[in-house]
């Protein structure tokens, strides 16, 4: 047989294993991506009636997580573009106001996976893997930035749900998630759940547990409290575990992993001697698979009075769900702290069984419209509303 049927047949050998093996898990590996200009596919996003979706920034590469600095500069972090990890942290300036970005300038780079961008007090800091460094007085120095100065080199270096989502708190405390090194296991006690320190690096502490890998979070703007987007495991095929919600009004709560998933899901890999009433349900189950990542409560008042304080979450969308689901901007509605009703908001990253973007994050700007970061499309889109006539 010839050598290039040779490799033909062992390739076909290896997809037809790694489907079987999914198939005994209830799930077939699904990744079909769409290589597109998403300028040219905007008109695919379906909104609500009023809602209108621009290009805001394009030509970001691996754009994932989003904060704005005092002078209304846009900063982004990066994780990995279509495979390949850019390492770099941008800042994305608007001088005109027209609502587009006139420059990008690559602030940081040759970082480790610098997914985490949070601003405070003038200084910006990024969340690699292992470490948070910051920049500081970062917006007067945008053409010459100052080397990183490292906070906190304490974290874990596993890979594995290493990648970081940071922000400020009421508090004026910097959380940082630690995610299980793993699709499911039993490890210490850092990994699997969100920490604080303050802001100089100091005073580093648990405030939950058994969170497998939250890469959103935000505060109610009215009480304060904590919630945070979690993400579920897989290999339960492709229905379970549902993605959460979660809700976090003090420290010390316990939110399942590796033991429970949403409201009452059980997982029996692990035993354990926590009683069910231990566990912090979810605030809401989402579909499972979605990979709900970056989330932000609407602070703004441009937005019809149904969206006000209510949570917009960024789906990544399915890797391995036999029939893909996600891609998309939804909505949770909170009634009297309580979360009651999740729906779709922005659709159309997915056609059909393809998909041409991924959304990460979600930011409320100063303006009242949303920025939506996409790591796969490479861009920054800005959705806005009038009122319709």
């Amino acid at each position: 047989m010839q050598k290039k049927h040779l490799v033909i047949l062992f390739l076909s050998l290896l997809l037809t294993a790694g489907a079987g093996q999914a198939q005994a898990q209830g799930t077939v590996a699904v990744n079909n991506p769409m290589e597109v200009n998403p300028k040219d596919y905007l008109e695919k996003i379906k909104l609500p009636p009023g809602f209108k979706i621009t290009m805001y920034a394009e030509n970001v590469e691996g754009a994932r997580s989003m904060a704005l600095g005092d002078k209304g500069t846009l900063f982004v972090g990066t994780f990995q573009q279509r495979g390949r990890a850019p390492g770099k942290v941008y800042a994305i300036i608007d001088r005109n106001n027209d609502f587009k970005a006139d420059t990008v300038i690559t602030v940081a780079q040759d970082l480790r996976m610098p997914n985490g961008v949070a601003f405070h007090n003038g200084d910006l800091y990024i969340a690699e893997i292992s470490r948070v460094t910051k920049l500081e007085n970062i917006e007067n120095q945008l053409a010459a930035p100052p080397a990183p100065k490292v906070i906190n080199d304490g974290f874990p270096t596993d890979r594995w749900h290493g990648w970081k989502f940071i922000r400020f708190g009421p508090d004026g405390k910097l959380y940082v998630p630690v995610g299980a090194p793993c699709n499911i296991c039993e490890r210490e006690e850092i990994f699997a759940s969100i920490t604080r320190m303050n802001a100089d690096g100091a005073g580093l502490e648990i405030f939950a547990k058994g969170v497998r890998n939250t890469v959103g979070f935000d505060w109610h703007p009215v009480t304060k409290e904590l919630w945070f987007t979690d993400n579920g495991r897989d290999e339960m095929g492709d229905d379970l575990p549902p993605e959460e919600i979660n809700h976090a009004p003090r420290p010390g709560l316990h939110f399942g992993f590796p033991y429970r998933y949403g409201k009452a899901v059980v997982d029996t890999t692990f035993k354990t001697k926590m009683a069910a009433d231990q566990f912090q349900p979810a605030a809401i189950e989402l579909p499972a698979h979605v990979a709900a990542l970056g989330m932000r409560f609407y602070t703004a008042n441009s937005f019809p009075k149904e969206y006000h304080h209510q949570i917009f979450v960024a789906e990544h969308g399915s890797w391995n769900r036999s029939v893909p689901n996600g891609y998309r901007v939804s909505v949770v509605t909170l009634e009297n702290n309580r979360a009651v009703k999740y729906e779709h908001f922005a659709t159309g990253w997915l056609q059909k069984d393809q998909y041409w973007g991924r959304p990460v994050d979600v930011l409320v700007m100063p303006d009242g419209s949303l920025l939506v970061s996409d790591d796969f499309a490479n861009c920054i889109y800005r959705i806005a509303y009038s009122s319709p006539k």
